[in-house]
C-alpha cells in the first residue's frame, strides 16, 4: 500500500470519528458564533473582535486536528496494528507521512469552516492576507504535529483522549485563543515562548503587521526540534520492545 491510498484511508477514518468533529469543528464553531456574534462591533488588542476570535478558534480547531493523528497511533499501538504494519510493504516513513498529511487535511477543513464563519460576521480581508494568514497558521502547526506523534507513542488508548483534550485546551488558553492571557509582564513573556501564541498572532498579518518577527520563528523551530528529538527517542524505544 502506497502513501496516497493509506492517507485516503486515514482521512476517511477521521471523518467518521464523532469526537473529531466535536473538538476540532463543532466546539470552535459554536464558541465563535456565541462569543464573536455578541461582540462583532468591538475590538480586542486593537483588532476587530470577530477577526481576533476567528483566528483563535481556528487555531484551537487546527491544533486538535493535527494532534488527532497521535490518538490513532496510540489506538493502533494498543491493538497491535503498528507491529503488523512493520511487516507490510508500507514503510514507517510512509506510515507517518500519511498521519501528517491526513492531520493537515483535517486542519484545512477546520480552518476553512472557521474562516467561512468569520465572513458571515463581517471579517473582510484581501486575498493576499487570507493566504498569508493561512500559510502562517499551517507552518505554526508543525510542532503540534510532532507533539501528537510523541503522545501517540507515550500514552495508551485509554489515557490518550483525556490527555489530548487537556493539552490542546492548555495550549489554546496560554496562546490566547480565547483572548489575551496577559497584555504585559512575565505572563505575556511566557506566552510568547509557546507555539500556540504565534498561531493566534497570524491574524495580525491582516492589519499590515507583516509576518512573525524573529522570535516567532525561533520559538517554533526550537519547539519542533526538541519535540522531534524526543519523538525519535520514544519511537526507537517503543520499537525496540517488539
Amino acid at each position: 500500500m502506497s502513501t496516497v491510498p493509506y492517507t485516503r484511508l486515514e482521512v476517511l477514518r477521521t471523518f467518521r470519528n464523532v469526537r473529531f468533529f466535536l473538538f476540532s469543528i463543532a466546539f470552535p464553531l459554536v464558541l465563535f458564533y456565541t462569543v464573536a456574534g455578541t461582540n462583532r462591533h468591538s475590538e480586542l488588542a486593537g483588532i476587530p473582535f470577530p477577526l481576533y476570535y476567528m483566528a483563535g478558534m481556528a487555531s484551537w480547531g487546527a491544533m486538535a486536528s493535527v494532534m488527532a493523528g497521535g490518538a490513532r497511533i496510540s489506538l493502533e499501538r494498543s491493538a497491535g496494528w503498528t507491529r503488523q504494519m512493520r511487516i507490510t510493504p508500507l514503510s514507517m516513513l510512509a506510515y507517518f507521512r500519511a498521519k501528517v498529511l491526513s492531520g493537515y487535511v483535517m486542519a484545512i477543513v477546520s480552518l476553512a469552516l472557521l474562516f467561512a464563519a468569520g465572513l458571515t460576521l463581517g471579517v473582510r480581508l484581501s486575498i493576499a492576507h487570507w493566504f498569508e494568514m493561512t500559510g502562517l497558521m499551517l507552518v505554526g502547526l508543525i510542532p503540534f504535529v510532532v507533539l501528537g506523534i510523541l503522545l501517540g507513542h507515550l500514552l495508551n488508548s485509554e489515557s490518550m483522549g483525556p490527555a489530548l483534550g487537556g493539552i490542546v485546551a492548555i495550549f489554546a488558553l496560554l496562546g490566547g485563543a480565547w483572548g489575551p492571557l496577559a497584555r504585559s509582564g512575565a505572563l505575556k513573556t511566557i506566552a510568547e515562548d509557546i507555539p500556540s501564541y504565534w498561531l493566534v498572532q497570524a491574524a495580525h498579518v491582516s492589519l499590515g503587521a507583516g509576518v512573525w518577527g524573529a522570535r516567532g520563528w525561533i520559538v517554533l523551530a526550537a519547539w519542533t526540534a526538541v519535540l522531534l528529538r524526543l519523538t525519535v527517542r520514544v519511537y526507537r524505544r517503543d520499537t525496540a520492545r517488539v
